[in-house]
């Protein structure tokens, strides 16, 4: 327990909801109870409730459209831009000042998340913000709400645990990081999502949870939220007669989730429209995105509802003669979404990727193809080796004998339903067992409550996962060849850590010697494996195939040249460590001299 800190504190920085949970740190059980902070927020102007979760959205109010009277909140007025339940209401009729999604803008690696940008596209006297600081504003928040509930204990104080998806890059990572310092709070972890569900599930499954599972299984975490769709797979084993859970892979960073899902209904219910001959404005469809997401979430969170009925805003009676009316029917969700996002597929059936134009608006990369099963047959066959560590077996695609759902998107029962059928299916085929699902877990709150019983757990309490990186890391070397035209000197890449490095341990020097540019600007280049699970510290690729390593955001930087000429190449030996925070440093030593250079992962400016 930190000085000063009575609890753990678990963030789940969402793309759609923040959720904030905490536990006792003084609880004397493996099996501590988490609360969830009920959240002080505006509803709409003028009404203050408490919610258990604050909607990860941003509204840059005109001055004009709202009084100052009706921003006031239990701990003060609210500043303009709004966030919460009241932008989310207000941004469903001017969706030009919403921010949205920032979370997925925040691990976008094609922008500057520093940069002034959202909401994209809106009018010259929309005031922009960036990714980092929307997602610094809905900590913010969370951290007066906390503040004024528990005066004598500040969140500050706390020992926080702040989630990330398990896809995030170290730039996504150390930006989540960055926001979190901005508004002052500096005692944080950051914990994978799939982790913090099933931490959740195993401390609210009580000792039952070993009843549930046995050596050998293995768990797949499917995680679908608002904006992502993360993939771990956990491994079930055994120590000294213990059950031990190990994480043993996670998917790519896939930008398909409920955003993806609105925006189908809201073509859907356009397409009736047009039919009826009432054409849309592309700012209307943008508001009726909206619409049409408070509509699923009321239709597939209570079977009484069969239909919810839509306005879509005008602009006056000149543009459609009056205000458009329609509704939005349960068999139109259920037929757009479990077909659209969860077809029947084959497990060798994997997503389908689109020839390109050459010229794009700016946005966000999500994924080309809608098919969450698709995407999901994919990491399993690519995965298809992540168990033989422990099982030693392989496998044509790795076969999960138990499935645990996170995210608001799987509370929808047909969706829920379809998913274990597909997967299931491959299963029946394989002649394996089916897989069980692991049921008990609170979709929309499990990602905090787990981060706070992990907070509990580095105590010393429960049980703990085995993780480290989800990734082996490279950084890219030039080769030393002599000068051909137009053609780039060959690169190699050195692995730096592998696989499972622990948070809070360091590799060894390299054997071997490479050169180092000092004193002038530099361009480090990265590269990540999820697949390439066996690379140990040191070695040198001169080739891969274009699967197996992704490139990640370079970074650039001047090292000091410490008294030497500027452009030098200096002898070094590469070494690497990893913080708390998951974030990789490089670091090279000098053949003499005790003068080190680091570099850490860090999201550059582009």
């Amino acid at each position: 327990m930190s000085e000063g800190s009575r609890y753990s504190v678990g963030v789940d920085l969402g793309t759609t909801n923040s959720v904030l949970s905490y536990v006792d740190l003084a609880a004397e059980t493996d099996h501590p109870a988490e609360a969830v902070l009920e959240i002080e927020q505006l509803t709409q102007p003028g009404v203050v409730e408490a919610r258990p979760q604050l909607p990860s959205f941003l509204y840059q109010a005109h001055e004009a459209e709202v009084s100052t009277a009706e921003l006031s909140l239990p701990w003060g007025q609210s500043p303009p831009q709004l966030v919460g339940y009241v932008a989310r209401h207000l941004g469903a009729k001017t969706p030009l000042r919403l921010v949205a999604s920032a979370k997925s803008w925040l691990c976008h690696g094609g922008v500057n998340r520093r940069s002034d940008f959202l909401p994209l596209n809106a009018p010259d006297d929309v005031v922009k913000t960036s990714p980092l600081a929307a997602s610094a504003a809905y900590l913010a928040h969370l951290k007066a709400a906390w503040n004024y509930r528990f005066p004598d204990q500040p969140l500050e104080q706390q020992d926080i645990t702040l989630t990330v998806p398990a896809s995030f890059d170290p730039a996504a990572r150390d930006l989540t990081a960055e926001a979190a310092r901005s508004v002052g709070l500096n005692r944080f972890t950051l914990l994978e999502e799939p982790q913090a569900a099933l931490y959740s599930w195993v401390n609210r499954s009580g000792d039952s949870w070993r009843d549930q599972v046995n050596v050998g299984d293995v768990v797949l975490v499917v995680d679908i939220g608002g904006g992502t769709t993360d993939l771990s797979l956990v491994a079930v084993t055994e120590s000294d007669g213990n059950l031990e859970l190990n994480r043993i892979a996670v998917g790519d960073h896939i930008l398909l989730g409920g955003d993806n899902m609105d925006l189908a209904l809201a073509y859907r219910v356009k397409a009736k429209l047009d039919a009826e001959g009432k054409s849309l404005q592309p700012w209307q469809i943008q508001a009726l995105t909206h619409g049409c997401r408070d509509a699923k979430e009321a239709l597939l969170s209570d079977s009484d509802v069969q239909a919810v009925p839509l306005v879509v805003p005008s602009r006056g009676s000149k543009l459609l003669g009056s205000t458009l009316r329609t509704e939005l029917t349960r068999d139109e969700v259920e037929q757009t979404l479990v077909d659209g996002f969860f077809p029947q597929v084959g497990i060798g059936e994997h997503p389908r990727q689109q020839p390109r134009g050459a010229l794009t608006q700016m946005g966000l990369p999500y994924a080309q193809d809608a098919g969450v099963t698709r995407h999901l047959a994919s990491f399993l066959c690519r995965q298809s080796n992540a168990a033989q560590d422990f099982f030693g077996s392989a496998q044509d695609f790795i076969k999960p004998t138990a499935i645990l759902f996170n995210g608001g998107v799987l509370k929808a029962p047909k969706l829920a339903q379809r998913l274990i059928s597909v997967v299931n299916g491959w299963l029946q085929q394989a002649g394996a067992e089916p897989a069980r699902l692991l049921d008990g877990a609170d979709l929309d709150l499990a990602v905090a409550r787990g981060a706070a019983y992990y907070g509990y757990v580095r105590q010393g309490h429960g049980v703990r996962i085995r993780g480290g990186l989800a990734s082996a890391y490279y950084v890219g070397i030039e080769s030393s060849m002599p000068a051909v035209p137009g053609m780039p000197p060959p690169l190699q890449a050195l692995c730096v850590a592998p696989f499972g490095m622990e948070e809070g341990t360091e590799t060894s020097p390299s054997q071997q010697e490479f050169g180092l540019v000092v004193g002038e600007p530099v361009t480090f280049r990265f590269f990540g494996s999820t697949v390439r699970r066996d690379d140990q510290c040191g070695l040198l690729l001169d080739y891969w195939d274009e699967a197996e390593l992704e490139e990640l955001p370079p970074i650039q930087a001047s090292l000091p040249s410490a008294g030497r000429q500027a452009g030098e190449v200096v002898a070094v030996r590469l070494a690497a460590r990893v913080n708390e925070l998951g974030t990789l440093c490089l670091e090279a030593i000098p053949r003499d001299g005790e003068q080190r250079w680091q570099v850490e992962f860090e999201v550059r400016d582009v």
